[in-house]
């Protein structure tokens, strides 16, 4: 075989494993992310007696005493563990459009966490920034894979960003268009659907043998 093949091989195998490591490494900070939210959002709401999923906001949780360390610490660390594996995802696939969905998505919940909802407007800023960039990535993967998770992933980015108008209409004085899930229940179909989504993207990227994801 001449050099410059064998040369061209190896250099091919060490590009493919780097791009599966990059793969896996996503795939795991993604489903780390949405478990350590999902626990903490739900351990926190019962730590906080009365409680109310409907008529409360999830970042409610950032203010009580008792709950407030714990809840933006967790929403801190989403941010941050999305931006990363959001940059592991883009050693993959190439796209940088696509990770400045996810550093967006990221940088809106590490604001969020750092100002509570009690501090100023600039913690609405940060949780609408999470609220949107979140789905959108979600439809941006949706570019990206094929099969069931591609329609998952557009599933999930339609249902948040559905939900997000709902919520805007309804604060914006509109409480009707709440029905009888409220303004708790619409922020719940913002994150929940994008969370849920996030977990079963990183175990996907964590199962596929090819490292390289396309239509």
């Amino acid at each position: 075989m001449p050099e410059h093949a064998i040369t061209d091989a190896l250099t091919s195998e060490r590009t493919t494993t780097t791009t599966a490591g990059a793969q896996r490494r996503a795939g795991l900070l993604f489903a780390v992310l949405s478990a350590q939210f999902m626990t903490v959002i739900m351990l926190a709401a019962a730590m906080v007696d009365g409680y109310d999923f409907g008529a409360s906001a999830i970042s409610d949780l950032g203010v009580f005493p008792e709950t407030a360390w714990l809840f933006n610490a967790s929403l801190v660390l989403v941010g941050v563990l999305n931006v990363a594996g959001g940059y592991y995802y883009y050693r993959v696939h190439g796209e940088r459009w696509l990770f400045g969905l996810f550093a967006l998505a990221g940088l809106g919940a590490v604001v969020a966490g750092l100002v509570p909802l009690d501090a100023g407007d600039l913690h609405s800023l940060g949780a609408l920034f999470a609220f949107l960039f979140f789905n959108v990535q979600a439809l941006g993967v949706a570019t990206q894979v094929r099969g069931a998770m591609r329609y998952g992933s557009a599933l999930a980015g339609v249902l948040g960003v559905v939900f997000l108008g709902v919520m805007i209409v309804g604060d914006a004085g509109n409480p009707a268009v709440f029905g009888a899930i409220n303004h708790g229940g619409a922020e719940r179909m913002i994150v929940y659907p994008a969370m849920i989504w996030l977990v079963a993207f990183g175990g996907d990227l964590l199962g596929r043998t090819e490292s390289v994801q396309t239509p």
